[in-house]
């Protein structure tokens, strides 16, 4: 089998590498994560790693990296001798490792050939591998096997879109699934899914979502002020944040919010493409629309405040939770197309209403548990979208209600890292 996916990787390079060369020259990438990814360590990384107990942590995107955090925080203050090494398959996700204070070494996660992988598992030579929710590559986690490291899942998740998929591949899944040494899953629906595929229920906990245990963020007016300043947004405009945007979604946030200021309401948006490589599809969406927009790299000190009507494209990584400090309503992406979402859980922990689409598949439990809370809403289309932001907009009451709603939800519901910490700690070699 492993042979067999060698050659079915071959073949997918052939195709795959110069379009991640042609990508990387087109939007202005860097290319030296290419070594990385082919298994070849700088000297400096070599050095870094050489003679240190090392614990593996993989974050495939944005999303993962996001989630890991708590997690991260936990294993710098109990393994405080160890070395933490992040690894991400996107870009963004790579840039937002770069960032996190508890990362010791951040670099790209290896394709998956056999022999690339075996060769980067001999060079680290971690003590635990954690893959953060559900990125698994066969042959990594076959030739960790064989070097005998323990791999563990964590904040994992089945969802429903592609449960079906897993299923049909079953018996080939449940040969990978029984190298893990344990699988901590977000939910119990979860933990049941990942047995009918295979995992050995000994092995498998619900732990819960990490995402729950993010530090509730109060921040003080001089903060707020201050946020506001930089991003050169007035205090006295209502501002609607949209944010993980998606390509089909810029065009009709952009007519909710058109239909928003023919209803003779003074409104400022702030659009946060999911990709920040997209913003110049976004420009000349805005630009077709008649829409002035200001991008958040050109802002400068001094510079006027965003006025009624205009748009401020966020081309920059790293500042979404900034963003939605000095918001009024959130509307999160990823929702109104079928992409199956992002974290609904980010806008709560600034205390603010939460807005999103149908395609939620990905956090269909935290929808759930948002909508109950009464800290979330969901929309069926464009015209639900318009409707809402019109009622929320011109409720400050429900919109500072809804905000509470979701903070409490929040601390009501953490704890994962605890929980995950406990049942792992026993495969961390102190």
């Amino acid at each position: 089998m492993y042979l067999l996916y060698d050659l079915l990787l071959l073949i997918a390079a052939v195709f795959l590498v110069p379009f991640y060369l042609l990508r990387n020259f087109r939007y202005g990438k860097s290319r030296l994560g290419l070594r990385e990814r082919f298994g070849y360590l700088s000297e400096e990384r070599l050095q870094l790693l050489q003679n240190r107990k090392v614990l593996w942590i993989h974050a495939v995107s944005v999303g993962e990296t996001r989630a890991a955090e708590p997690l991260l925080k936990e294993f710098r203050q109990r393994y405080p001798e160890h070395l933490l090494l992040l690894t991400n398959v996107t870009e963004s996700g790579h840039a937002m490792g770069m960032e996190n204070q508890n990362v010791d070494c951040c670099m790209f996660f290896p394709f998956d050939f056999s022999w690339v992988v075996r060769r980067i598992l001999k060079v680290i030579n971690p003590d635990l591998v954690v893959i953060v929710e559900t990125e698994i590559w066969p042959n990594f986690v076959h030739q960790a096997n064989l070097l005998e490291i323990p791999l563990v899942l964590v904040n994992g998740r089945i969802s429903d879109r592609s449960y079906p998929r897993y299923r049909f591949f079953r018996p080939l899944l449940r040969s990978v699934l029984q190298y893990f040494s344990a699988f901590c899953m977000q939910s119990q629906l979860d933990s049941e899914r990942i047995g009918q595929l295979g995992a050995e229920s000994l092995r498998v906990r619900n732990t819960g979502n990490l995402k729950f245990d993010h530090e509730l963020r109060n921040l003080s007016d001089d903060e707020v002020q201050a946020l506001q300043a930089s991003f050169c947004l007035p205090d006295d405009l209502p501002i609607f944040v949209a944010g993980s945007t998606h390509a089909g979604e810029e065009s009709q946030l952009l007519e909710v919010y058109q239909a928003l200021l023919e209803q003779d309401r003074q409104l400022g948006l702030v659009l946060i493409p999911r990709h920040p490589e997209r913003c110049r599809e976004v420009q000349s969406l805005l630009a077709e629309k008649g829409i002035e927009y200001r991008l958040r790299s050109g802002l400068e000190a001094g510079q006027p405040v965003l006025t009624s009507g205009q748009v401020l494209l966020v081309d920059t990584l790293g500042e979404v939770l900034d963003l939605y400090a000095v918001s009024d309503l959130v509307f999160v992406g990823g929702s109104l197309v079928p992409i199956g979402g992002h974290n609904l859980l980010e806008a709560c922990l600034l205390g603010k209403p939460v807005l999103f689409g149908p395609h939620v598949q990905n956090f269909r439990v935290i929808s759930e548990k948002l909508i109950r809370a009464g800290a979330g809403v969901k929309v069926m289309n464009q015209r639900e979208l318009i409707k809402q932001s019109a009622v929320m907009l011109d409720d400050p009451i429900r919109r500072r209600a809804m905000g509470q709603a979701g903070s409490s939800l929040i601390a009501e519901n953490a704890g994962a890292t605890e929980r995950t910490m406990d049942f792992i700690s026993r495969y961390v070699k102190d």
